[in-house]
């Protein structure tokens, strides 16, 4: 992932590097002793700004969070006094780190170990399109919490897409853990209802609620997830959807928060976006945190989002 973007950040930090210390080289002929640092003024930047917005807009990046990554780059490195005989690539190259931190880094983390440690039951309503990976994703969220010695209930809420309970019900049975279903066509929120009750019964630790695809064209399946979302009365209300759907991502987490709220994101198919752009776009955009990334079928796929690691990606 984000090979794209990392070749293209590459390149502008050597184009940056060579015309640095090719001004390096030409003050201090002239003046060796006084220009031992300089700084770059705002019409050289502007040379390969261009270049980075149309890099980032390539990756999947939306164009304001382009333009402010721009922006936020130029301004540091007006303000960035170089010295000679520093590493200046390198000194580029911790300004772009900074940059995509700051914007990674959400101040709205969230821990879901430590939410269901703390609720008992903890209820957590999984929403996003169909073909996103949103079942097994709730699969491998109950086999992470399996894994930290919590026990877990499952609620097959989508009576709306055709195979969707059997496909949850298989991983059910894989991970020998109970499921709660009704036929197709059946009201999603009492499956909710029901398997709450139940967990409430049996000292479950732990909700999972499976919910219909939103279609922009269907009203019913919007107020059906409003309806879930007021009966279960969820402690986290995540969104899941695939890295590879781009820049049509904000809007749809912008669209889903606003039909239903989201508390979280977490997003699939990672392993297979060569440009990478969403995870950005999505942070700067929305304010909502990305919680975990799949990266692969397998129930040990899914990863903690850690800023750190995706921009080392992105710069190599």
């Amino acid at each position: 992932m984000f090979e794209f973007l990392k070749d293209k950040i590459k390149d502008i930090t050597k184009k940056i590097t060579k015309q640095t210390s090719a001004k390096l080289s030409v003050k201090t002929k002239i003046k060796e002793k006084v220009a031992k640092e300089f700084t770059i003024s705002e019409e050289e930047i502007d040379r390969f700004m261009w270049d980075l917005e149309i890099s980032l807009l390539e990756s999947d990046v939306a164009r304001d969070t382009a333009e402010a990554i721009c922006e936020e780059i130029k301004t540091r490195l007006m303000k960035t006094k170089f010295k000679r005989g520093e590493n200046i690539e390198k000194t580029i190259q911790n300004i772009f780190k900074d940059t995509l931190l700051n914007i990674l880094s959400s101040p709205k983390h969230i821990d879901i170990v430590d939410v269901v440690s703390k609720t008992k039951p903890c209820v957590i309503m999984f929403l996003g399109p169909n073909g996103a990976g949103k079942t097994t994703t709730i699969a491998k969220i109950a086999h992470l919490l399996m894994n930290k010695n919590f026990s877990v209930i499952l609620a097959a809420s989508d009576t709306f897409r055709a195979a969707s309970i059997e496909q949850l019900e298989e991983h059910a049975k894989r991970l020998s853990i109970k499921l709660v279903k009704h036929s197709y066509g059946a009201d999603p929120a009492a499956v909710a209802f029901d398997a709450i009750k139940s967990a409430k019964a049996r000292g479950i630790d732990c909700v999972l609620i499976d919910t219909a695809g939103r279609q922009e064209t269907n009203k019913n399946l919007i107020e059906e997830l409003r309806k879930v979302a007021r009966v279960a009365e969820p402690t986290l209300k995540i969104y899941v959807d695939e890295a590879l759907a781009g820049n049509v991502l904000v809007e749809r987490v912008k669209q889903f928060d606003e039909a239903v709220g989201i508390d979280g994101i977490i997003l699939t198919k990672m392993d297979v976006d060569v440009k990478g752009g969403g995870a950005i776009s999505i942070t700067k955009e929305t304010g909502k945190p990305i919680l975990y990334i799949g990266v692969g079928q397998e129930y040990d796929d899914i990863e903690p989002f850690e800023p750190e690691v995706i921009v080392s990606r992105i710069l190599g």
